[in-house]
């Protein structure tokens, strides 16, 4: 029995970088707000709307994309989004394979996509960064794709199970 295991998270440099960035507008006014007129609000007060900022910006960094591949199916979890695994069967699978995709051009960007808001005929993707997945076209014609960055172990395993089902 083989199986694949993948947990993805935001920790892209960039992301940390425009958050950082991001942060820095916000902080600046606040702290400007406050030497123009110390009496606009305490200390207190000032140090708590900047961890509340702060922690608001990072809450992103919470979010993890969690896939296993096994005998019983796919399974998959977007926290905060998904509390327990989503399990797509083998037997609600009509096809399974890697893929190249563009995330915004396809999907409208990365995390949990695929509404009525964007191209529906692409289905739902499940991602966190790169533009390798792992494409579900299920038996009832709805389309999953679940990002992955271990290509080449999700397309053996994936295989594996594939010949048996």
């Amino acid at each position: 029995m083989r199986i694949f295991k993948e947990e993805q998270r935001f920790n892209q440099l960039w992301l940390i970088l425009l958050v950082v960035l991001s942060l820095l507008v916000p902080i600046g006014i606040i702290i400007g707000v406050y030497i123009n007129d110390p009496n606009s609000f305490s200390i207190l007060e000032l140090v708590l709307i900047i961890i509340s900022i702060a922690i608001t910006s990072s809450f992103i960094f919470l979010f993890k994309l969690s896939t296993r591949i096994d005998e019983t199916g796919i399974h998959y979890k977007f926290f905060p989004f998904h509390w327990k695994y989503k399990i797509i069967r083998w037997n609600s699978i009509d096809k399974a394979y890697i893929r190249t995709y563009d995330a915004i051009s396809e999907y409208g960007g990365w995390g949990l996509k695929g509404s009525v808001l964007w191209k529906k005929s692409k289905g739902k993707a499940i991602n966190v960064s790169g533009d390798i997945g792992i494409q579900l076209e299920l038996k009832n014609n709805k389309k999953i794709l679940i990002g992955t960055k271990k290509e080449a172990e999700a397309k053996s395993v994936l295989n594996t199970y594939i010949k048996k089902h």
